[in-house]
């Protein structure tokens, strides 16, 4: 049941409509289509039902026998708004897809804090679309809210989430590689989220709340693999059997291969302005807050980026000595991820291994030899140029990182401008805060090893061997670990 979802069944309309009529003989003919993706159990126990709808075929959802039935295998109650949507079949062979349902309803389950109970309603919530069939995926789709609300209770924690609306967009186009290339968009107003935590045994008890005028979510996808992707879950509908599977596995190989490399690239991003955190140690905030994340699919050269941005951080006072203040970051910009990331040969050398007749389907050593291949082909943790700002203070670095031989071996660079500045407020706060005269020491330390730049920036060069020696400028400042010692230092044993 854990398959049923209202995207699948979307994604599902593969048949193609060509003009057909809508009749009672087309939603039979959905029905069997949809089964084929889903199975036939969600139609026998009456959760998935197809209908004429004038020109269109609806697809309602009854959540009743789901509840009941999940009722008799644990505790568990869903109450919600009847749910359908419309498809009606296009002459060129595509669908008009479409949702004009607000649910609103609750769900009660035991989870392993005990009770659970949850809330939820959406407002106003419409979505159409053009689904093409050859694609698996629509080709231009969009949808509108008018507020979301959510609260979640629990013996440990209550959860009260909102935001006052959103709209969101979606494209598709043939990729030139196989697959499809999508761009998908939403954004959502007054976003506000209260969080309250109670632990009568550790003793914790907290509380903070979120909040966000504006939201949004980007995205965009190179060679994503729709079209394989539900055939493989088509296969899956129709060898659940463990000895079907047995007997099919041959054929499910070839599935999953031909499902490679499941996409080329994903890109997504989530930002916020005038993001607000307010906790009982003080609120943490930023004007303008962003994440990122970008990777690429199976393949044998992969890439994986993280990206983290901030501008007008604000962080909690109360709790920080008075002279750090000034050195607070206000901007933040961090990106870092990996290279040479060889996906393909993994996944590959483990579909060719698999072997559903054997216990278990892949040899006890398994893990270990796919690790030593992984790491054989030298990936790479890249930290991308990254900085830190407060006011003239600048802090900025960037390098990577290999692991030959298990060592890590690494190049960082690191450049400061305005590093006086972070000594002389030291300096002066050494005085009176004997654990300021601790930083004020180890700073001098570190300049002392710094490299003056033409502009006056202090720059630090950090090469790690994996002979686990360190060099900082050309310095050396650990000397290679003795021949024979393990990665503790300590004496190996022959």
């Amino acid at each position: 049941m854990k398959r049923v979802l209202p995207l699948v069944l979307l994604l599902a309309c593969s048949a193609p409509a060509f003009g057909q009529a809508v009749d009672r003989q087309g939603a039979k003919q959905l029905s069997d289509d949809l089964a084929h993706y889903i199975g036939k159990k969600p139609f026998d126990i009456g959760f998935v039902k197809v209908s004429v709808e004038g020109d269109a075929y609806k697809i309602a959802f009854d959540f009743k026998p789901v509840t009941d039935l999940l009722a008799k295998q644990q505790s568990f109650k869903l109450d919600s708004t009847p749910y359908f949507v419309l498809a009606k079949p296009r002459k060129d062979g595509q669908w008009d897809v479409s949702v004009d349902v607000s649910p609103k309803g609750s769900v009660d389950f035991v989870g392993p804090e005990g009770p659970q109970h949850i809330d939820f309603s959406i407002s106003n919530n419409k979505f159409t679309g053009i689904y093409d069939p050859d694609l698996a995926a629509f080709v231009n789709a969009s949808g509108s809210t008018s507020g979301v609300t959510m609260s979640v209770k629990s013996p440990l924690q209550n959860v009260e989430a909102s935001a006052d609306g959103g709209a969101g967009s979606l494209s598709a186009t043939k990729s030139a590689n196989g697959g499809i290339d999508f761009a998908y968009s939403q954004t959502m107003t007054g976003f506000a989220e209260t969080v309250r935590l109670d632990d009568p045994k550790s003793g914790l008890k907290f509380s903070y709340n979120v909040k966000s005028p504006h939201a949004a979510v980007d995205a965009t996808g190179k060679g994503m693999r729709t079209k394989p992707l539900l055939d493989l879950l088509a296969f899956a509908v129709a060898n659940e059997d463990e000895a079907k599977l047995k007997a099919n596995q041959a054929e499910f190989k070839s599935r999953l291969l031909a499902a490679l490399p499941l996409w080329e690239r994903i890109d997504g991003t989530y930002s916020f302005k005038d993001f607000v955190v307010e906790t009982q140690l003080g609120n943490f905030g930023a004007t303008q807050l962003s994440t990122a994340v970008g990777m690429d699919g199976i393949l044998q050269n992969g890439q994986i980026a993280y990206a983290i941005k901030a501008t007008g951080l604000t962080l909690p006072q109360q709790m920080l000595p008075s002279w750090s203040v000034a050195l607070l970051p206000t901007d933040i910009d961090l990106n870092f991820g990996g290279a040479n990331i060889d996906l393909d040969s993994m996944a590959k050398k483990t579909i060719e291994t698999l072997d559903f007749s054997k216990d278990p389907p892949l040899p006890a050593d398994f893990g270990d030899q796919i690790s030593a291949d992984f790491l054989a082909k030298t990936p790479k943790a890249i930290l991308g140029h990254s900085t830190i700002k407060n006011g003239n203070i600048e802090i900025a670095m960037e390098g990577e990182m290999t692991f030959p031989g298990k060592k890590p071996r690494a190049d960082v660079t690191i450049d400061i401008t305005g590093y006086d500045k972070i000594v002389e407020t030291l300096q002066t706060a050494a005085k009176t805060d004997p654990q300021a005269a601790q930083y004020f020491t180890g700073a001098l330390a570190i300049k002392g090893f710094g490299k003056t730049l033409p502009d006056g920036r202090l720059e630090w060069v950090i090469n790690t061997k994996a002979d686990g020696s360190v060099m900082v400028n050309g310095a050396m400042l650990k000397a290679a670990d003795p021949v024979g010692t393990d990665d503790s230092g300590e004496e190996a044993t022959p």
